[in-house]
C-alpha cells in the first residue's frame, strides 16, 4: 500500500458524503422552486384596484385607504385578501410589484389596506 492510499477515505465514507451533498442539492432546489412561485412575481395591480377603498388618515402613516369586506364583492375581495395573506403582507412587509402605484397589507379582520408608494419605491 502506498502512502497516498492511507490518506484516501473509504468507499463507505465517500458514499455518505455523496448522500449528504445530494440532500443539500435537493434542499436548495426546493428553496429555488418556492422562490420562483412566491417571490418577486406580483399579480397585476388591477386585482386590488377593482375593490372599493375608503380614504383614511392616521397620525403616524398619513393618508391611506381601506377596503372593507362588506363593501366589496366577496369573490373579488377574497381573491385580493388571499394573495396578501399568502405573502404575509403586513404594514412592515407590504405587498407591491413593479409599476404599482400602491402598496397593500392586512391588519385586523375583514380589511385590506393600501397606501400610495413614495416616488422611487415602485
Amino acid at each position: 500500500m502506498s502512502d497516498i492510499e492511507g490518506l484516501l477515505p473509504s468507499a463507505e465514507r465517500l458514499a455518505k458524503l455523496r448522500d449528504s451533498l445530494q440532500g443539500c442539492v435537493d434542499t436548495i432546489q426546493e428553496i429555488l422552486n418556492y422562490m420562483n412561485q412566491h417571490v418577486g412575481v406580483a399579480v397585476k395591480e388591477e386585482t386590488f384596484n377593482i375593490l372599493t377603498f375608503d380614504k383614511q388618515e392616521g397620525a403616524k402613516i398619513g393618508e391611506y385607504e381601506v377596503a372593507y369586506k362588506e363593501k366589496n364583492l366577496g369573490e373579488k375581495w377574497f381573491h385580493a385578501f388571499n394573495i396578501l395573506r399568502k405573502d404575509n403582507a403586513t404594514i412592515n412587509h407590504r405587498y407591491h410589484g413593479e409599476g404599482y402605484v400602491y402598496s397593500y397589507w392586512l391588519y385586523g379582520e375583514n380589511k385590506i389596506y393600501r397606501q400610495k408608494l413614495k416616488q422611487g419605491a415602485q
